[in-house]
C-alpha cells in the first residue's frame, strides 16, 4: 500500500511557534502508518521570498507552495491541515521586507506610491502577498465549522471565566452604521445566463476613459455585484459619531478589516484617521504628503514618517496631533501602556476579533486609564453591522450570556471558488474622479453601472453556481445530521442576497428536506432567532456567505469557548478532497509578545488536535488503512481525557503553555493507542512509548515549566531562526528523546 500524504501548513506567529513542539509529536505518531506528515511553507515570509526568486541566492530560493497547493484542493488526494496565517497588512508586509532584508534576502521595498510602471508592476506583484492572499486560493470547497462535541461539553462543565456582566443601570454602547450611500444601498446585483467576458472601466464626467480591469471571465450562472461606498457620506457618518462620542462621554471605536478587505477597508480606516486627526492633519497637510505619511496604514505611519523631518518641525507636529485629544472624544485603546488606540494600525483592530470581545466586556473597551467604559463601535457598512446590534441590544436587555448554558451556533458558509466580498480585491478600485465605473462585455453591454465621485470606493466581487450549490447541499446535509434548525443569513432588501434567495429556494428542492427546518431570514433577525434559541440552550446552524461565516465564527465560539481557536473547521473541498482548518490567530501577536517577554506560549493547540482528527478519517476514508482509523479514533478519545483532565495552556507564566498541553495530548494519545486491541502492532509501540511518558511526566512538565519567566529570542518575527525556536519551544532533552526515537 503507497503512503498517503497529508500536509501540513507552516505559517506565522503563535500557531507557527506551537507547530515546533506539535508537529514532531504527530509525524513520530504517524510514522510506518502509511500516513506521511509533510509540510508547506505559506506563511508571510515564505510568500514574499517565493515572489523573488530570481533576485535571490540559490540557498535562498523556495517554491511557491501556495500555487501548488491551489492547485492540489482541485483534486480528490487533497488533505490538508490549514493554520491561521497573517492576512497582511502594508504595515505588517513593510515589517517582513526589512527583517528579510536584514537576514541577507534582496527583497526590495514595498512602493506605496509609485512613481512609474516599475514600481506600479512592483506594487503588483507584492499585492498577491497582501490580505487574504491564502484563503481564497486554498478554499475550493464550502466550510463545515463548529465546536468538536466534547469541546462543547467541556465548555459548557468548564465555562471561561472572562465574561463580563452588562450593567444593570442601563448601558450607553452601541454599533453605529451608515443610513445610505453605503456599499449595502448602492450594490446592483445580476446572474449571468452565458459565458462572458467582462472588463471593468471607468468614465469620467469630460467622456475620457481608463480600463481598471481589462479581463474577467464569467461563467453560466454566476452572480456579480457591484457597490459603491461615497466617502463623502462616510466622512460625514464619522464626524457624526465622533460627536455623538463626545456628548455621551463614551469611547470611540472603528471596527473594519483591513487585513481581508486589503483594498477597501484601508481606505475607510484612513478616512477614520483624518476626520478625527483633521485638525492636526490639515494644517500640516503639505508637509506630510511630502514625506509620504499614508493615513490609510494608521496614525502610526504618521508618527514614524515624521522621523524624516527637522527636530522642531517634528515636536510642532506631534503636539498638534497629541491636542487632538484634550478636543475629540477618548478612543478605545489597543495598549494604553503605549498610547496605542484604535486608530494607531488597521489591523489591530479586527472587527470579526474585536466585535466578541465587546459583547464579552459588557459593551465596553479599554480606555487610556486602562478601565472598561462604555463605547460606539463603529461599523460603517450596513450589510453586516446590523446583526452586531442586535446581539448587542439584546445583552443590554437580557443581561450576558453564560457559557455554561449557552446552545452551540455552527455555521455552513459559502466561500469556495473566492465566493463574495473576500474575492472583490483585484476588482476594488478608487474612484480617480466624478464619473461612472462600468462592468461591460465583449460585445458592448453594460452588465453594472455605478455612478461614483472622486475618491468613492468601488468593488465587484463574484459568486460561482456550483459553490452555491454545494453550499446549500451541505447545510441539508449538516441539518439532517444534527436535527436542528439551518437558517440562511439572507437579506431580501440586499441586491446580492435577492439573487442568492432565488437560488436557495430553487436547489432546496433537490434534496431530502422533509421534517427539517429550514427558514431564509435578515440578519438582524435571523441573530434575535438564534440568541432566544442559544439562551435556552438549543443549538442552530448558521447558514451563511463568506463574510459571516467569517464574523460569526469568531462571534458565538468566542462567547461559548472563550475563544475561536478550539472550533472544528471542516472544508469538503469540491472534488473529493478535505482542508481542515484549525481556528482563528487574531490573537497570535500576543502571544508571541508574551512567548518573548516571558517564554510563555499561552496558544491554545486543540484546534490543531481536533483538525486532525478528520483529517485522519479523511485518509482512512481514502485508503481503508485500518491503522488511520485506529489512529483517529484514539485521537479522539485523547482530547476528550486532554480536556476533562484540564490540561489547556495557562495565561500565567512558571504554568503549563503550549508546550505542556501537547505534552499532555501526546500522553494520552499514547495511553490509548496502547489501551486499544485491534492492532497489536500499534499496541505494542505505543505501550512502550506510553510507559516512558507516564514515568517521566514530573520531569518532563518541571522541564516545560522551569525555563519560564526570562526573555527569549526567536531570532526574528515573520522569519524565526529555525535552531533557536526549536531550542525554545522543545526544552525537554527526555521529551525529546522519546519522541524522536519512534
Amino acid at each position: 500500500m503507497s503512503d498517503y500524504k497529508i500536509i501540513w501548513t507552516k505559517i506565522d506567529e503563535a500557531p507557527e511557534l506551537a507547530s515546533y513542539c506539535l508537529l514532531p509529536v504527530v509525524q513520530s505518531y504517524t510514522k510506518g502508518t502509511g500516513v506521511n506528515i509533510e509540510t508547506r511553507d505559506i506563511s508571510l515570509a515564505g510568500r514574499v521570498i517565493a515572489t523573488f526568486p530570481e533576485r535571490l541566492k540559490p540557498g535562498q530560493v523556495i517554491s511557491d507552495y501556495l500555487s501548488e497547493l491551489g492547485d492540489l484542493v482541485k483534486k480528490p488526494e487533497a488533505n490538508i491541515i490549514k493554520l491561521p496565517n497573517i492576512s497582511a497588512s502594508i504595515p505588517q508586509l513593510q515589517a517582513t521586507i526589512k527583517e528579510l532584508q536584514e537576514k541577507g534576502y534582496d527583497i526590495p521595498d514595498y512602493p506605496e506610491e509609485p512613481q512609474n510602471d516599475e514600481e506600479k508592476a512592483l506594487q503588483d506583484r507584492f499585492g498577491k502577498c497582501l490580505g487574504s492572499a491564502v484563503n481564497p486560493v486554498l478554499r475550493e470547497g464550502n466550510s463545515d465549522r463548529r465546536a468538536a462535541v466534547s469541546v462543547k461539553r467541556f465548555a459548557q462543565k468548564f465555562p471561561h471565566r472572562m465574561m463580563k456582566p452588562w450593567p444593570t443601570s442601563g448601558s450607553k454602547a452601541r454599533v453605529s452604521f451608515m443610513k445610505d450611500k453605503d456599499f449595502f444601498s448602492t450594490e446592483k446585483s445580476t446572474t449571468l445566463e452565458k459565458s462572458a467576458e467582462v472588463r471593468i472601466e471607468f468614465t469620467n464626467d469630460n467622456g475620457e476613459t481608463k480600463v481598471l480591469k481589462p479581463k474577467l471571465s464569467l461563467i453560466p450562472g454566476e452572480v456579480i455585484d457591484s457597490s459603491v461606498m461615497n466617502v463623502k457620506a462616510l466622512r460625514e457618518f464619522y464626524a457624526e459619531q465622533i460627536e455623538e462620542a463626545r456628548k455621551d462621554n463614551v469611547l470611540l471605536s472603528l471596527h473594519l478589516k483591513a487585513t481581508m478587505m486589503k483594498i477597501s477597508d484601508p481606505i475607510m480606516f484612513g478616512h477614520a484617521v483624518s476626520v478625527y486627526y483633521k485638525e492636526a492633519l490639515d494644517k500640516h497637510s503639505d508637509t506630510l504628503k511630502e514625506i509620504g505619511a499614508n493615513v490609510n496604514n494608521g496614525l502610526t505611519d504618521v508618527i514614524e514618517k515624521l522621523s524624516r523631518l527637522p527636530e522642531e518641525k517634528r515636536k510642532e507636529i506631534e503636539n498638534d496631533i497629541n491636542n487632538t485629544y484634550s478636543i475629540q472624544p477618548p478612543l478605545a485603546m489597543v495598549d494604553s501602556r503605549y498610547g496605542i488606540t484604535n486608530l494607531h494600525v488597521p489591523n489591530n483592530i479586527i472587527v470579526d476579533a474585536s466585535m466578541p470581545n465587546v459583547i464579552r466586556d459588557g459593551g465596553k473597551m479599554w480606555n487610556n486609564s486602562d478601565e472598561l467604559q462604555d463605547c460606539i463601535a463603529m461599523i460603517p457598512d450596513r450589510s453586516y453591522a446590523t446583526m452586531y446590534a442586535a446581539i448587542l441590544e439584546d445583552a443590554k436587555t437580557n443581561g450576558q450570556f453564560d457559557p455554561s448554558t449557552m446552545g452551540a451556533v455552527s455555521n455552513v458558509g459559502l466561500m469556495a471558488q473566492k465566493a463574495e466580498e473576500y474575492g472583490s480585491h483585484d476588482k476594488t478600485f478608487e474612484a480617480a474622479d466624478n464619473g461612472y465605473i462600468k462592468v461591460i462585455d465583449t460585445e458592448g453591454n453594460v452588465l453594472l453601472e455605478q455612478k461614483v465621485e472622486k475618491g468613492d470606493i468601488f468593488r465587484m466581487c463574484q459568486t460561482k453556481d456550483l459553490p452555491i450549490k454545494d453550499w446549500v447541499g451541505l447545510a441539508v446535509r449538516r441539518a439532517r445530521a444534527t436535527n436542528t434548525p439551518a437558517i440562511f443569513w439572507l437579506n431580501e432588501e440586499r441586491a446580492h442576497d435577492r439573487e442568492l434567495i432565488k437560488k436557495v429556494n430553487s436547489y432546496l428542492p433537490l434534496y431530502d428536506t422533509n421534517g427539517l427546518d429550514i427558514r431564509i431570514m435578515k440578519p438582524d433577525e435571523a441573530m434575535k432567532f438564534t440568541l432566544e434559541r442559544t439562551r435556552k440552550g438549543l443549538d442552530t446552524i448558521s447558514v451563511t456567505g463568506n463574510v459571516l461565516r467569517d464574523y460569526l465564527t469568531d462571534l458565538f465560539p468566542i462567547l461559548e469557548l472563550g475563544t475561536s481557536a478550539r472550533m472544528l473547521s471542516i472544508v469538503p473541498l469540491l472534488n473529493g478532497g478535505g482542508l481542515f482548518e484549525t481556528g482563528a490567530g487574531g490573537s497570535a501577536p500576543k502571544h508571541v509578545q508574551q512567548l518573548v517577554k516571558e517564554n510563555h506560549l499561552r496558544w491554545d493547540s486543540l484546534g490543531e488536535y481536533c483538525a486532525l482528527v478528520p483529517s485522519l478519517e479523511l485518509a482512512y476514508e481514502k485508503t481503508g488503512n485500518p491503522k488511520v482509523k485506529i489512529l483517529a479514533e484514539t485521537l479522539d478519545f485523547a482530547i476528550g481525557v486532554y480536556l476533562e483532565n484540564g490540561k489547556l495552556p495557562s495565561r500565567k507564566v512558571k504554568e503549563i503553555d503550549n508546550r505542556g498541553s501537547s505534552f499532555y495530548l501526546s500522553l494520552y494519545w499514547a495511553q490509548a493507542l496502547a489501551d486499544q486491541n485491534s492492532d497489536m502492532e500499534l499496541k505494542d509501540r505505543f505501550t512502550k512509548i506510553a510507559k516512558a511518558l507516564s514515568e517521566n511526566e514530573e520531569k518532563i512538565v518541571a522541564d516545560l515549566v522551569s525555563v519560564q519567566g526570562v526573555t527569549v529570542d526567536l531570532g526574528g518575527y515573520y522569519m524565526p531562526d529555525l535552531a533557536k525556536t526549536t531550542s525554545i519551544m522543545r526544552p525537554s532533552a527526555t521529551y525529546n528523546q522519546i519522541i524522536d526515537e519512534m
